[in-house]
């Protein structure tokens, strides 16, 4: 079950369970849209991969199955990220 992680690792901008601007990759690195394609070019900076968009979890699931409140926040260091993407 994906952890639903409740904000953008780079950012820190909210992301509650519901939102549609949450983009996840195959490792549940969740960012918000405007980092991904603006910052991250649709690249991964922890894994390399791409990103889709997180689903939402069903309102009837989060008493049951909550949402993490683990906060990811670790900035992307930006050029050493466009370096590797680059080449």
């Amino acid at each position: 079950m994906l952890e639903i992680r409740p904000t953008c690792e780079n950012c820190n901008k909210s992301l509650p369970y519901d939102s549609p601007d949450a983009l996840i990759c195959t490792f549940e690195c969740t960012f918000c849209v405007t980092c991904v394609e603006d910052i991250l070019h649709h690249v991964c900076p922890n894994c390399g991969g791409g990103f889709e968009k997180r689903p939402i979890r069903p309102k009837e699931f989060i008493n049951k199955y909550p949402p993490s409140t683990k906060v990811v926040h670790k900035s992307v260091d930006i050029a050493a990220h466009l370096k590797r993407i680059q080449s």
